[in-house]
């Protein structure tokens, strides 16, 4: 299958942030579905071969995912993926000594979809990376400690669906990872919805509005 690709427009404007610092942060937005994945990958391919592979690097915020324990242990297993179940403090930590220790490997949690939980220290970022992209959904909420998140970026983009492309999209997603169909509408209508009227309620907010590249053939 090949890459998706995406817009030069959109590699160009990247690339344009490191006239800023030596060291950029852009962060991909988005509501549950959208396609935030797909234009990070495909962004993060292009930039590597411009700039080369060491300058570029990917800090998702799924990795700050709670773990099922704790999330059992705070009564939100079934709301897995709402804001409230993320280390927000952690994720805000981590961009934070993007800026602050240049010159140190920063390791990261990533997010295991096979096994739905983080794991700890699975990304590392190396002080080559001068342009790295964030993605995740709340990157604009204004509180919740989400609100220290947008000052450590240095633009955001939110990527825009429609919700008859997003909401299947998803329904899939959940399938593909173990739900049964009834099991996956249900979450989608009772956990995810709620997320995607939250995050698109700050699409206002964002650098700038895009779509997603469509999935390679």
């Amino acid at each position: 299958m090949a890459a998706p690709q995406v817009p030069r427009a959109l590699v160009d404007r990247a690339e344009s942030l490191l006239d800023r610092s030596d060291r950029v942060v852009l962060g991909i937005t988005g509501p549950p579905g959208s396609g935030k994945s797909t234009l990070t990958s495909a962004l993060l391919s292009a930039l590597g071969t411009r700039l080369g592979t060491d300058a570029v690097a990917h800090l998702p915020m799924d990795g700050f995912h709670l773990a099922d324990v704790q999330l059992d242990r705070l009564g939100l297993r079934d709301r897995k993926g709402a804001p409230e179940t993320f280390d927000v403090d952690g994720y805000v930590a981590a961009l934070a000594r993007l800026h602050s220790s240049p010159a140190s490997v920063l390791y990261v949690p990533g997010f295991e979809r096979d096994l739905e939980q983080p794991l700890a220290g699975a990304i590392a970022i190396p002080p080559s990376a001068r342009l790295v992209v964030t993605e995740g959904n709340y990157l604009l909420l204004p509180d919740g400690g989400w609100e220290h998140v947008r000052p450590l970026l240095a633009e955001v983009w939110f990527v825009g669906v429609d919700d008859d492309v997003r909401r299947p999209r998803l329904i899939r997603r959940h399938v593909e990872f173990g739900k049964s169909p009834d099991a996956a509408r249900a979450w989608l209508d009772h956990v995810d919805e709620p997320n995607a009227r939250l995050v698109s309620s700050r699409r206002d907010a964002a650098d700038l509005v895009v779509g997603a590249p469509p999935p390679g053939e």
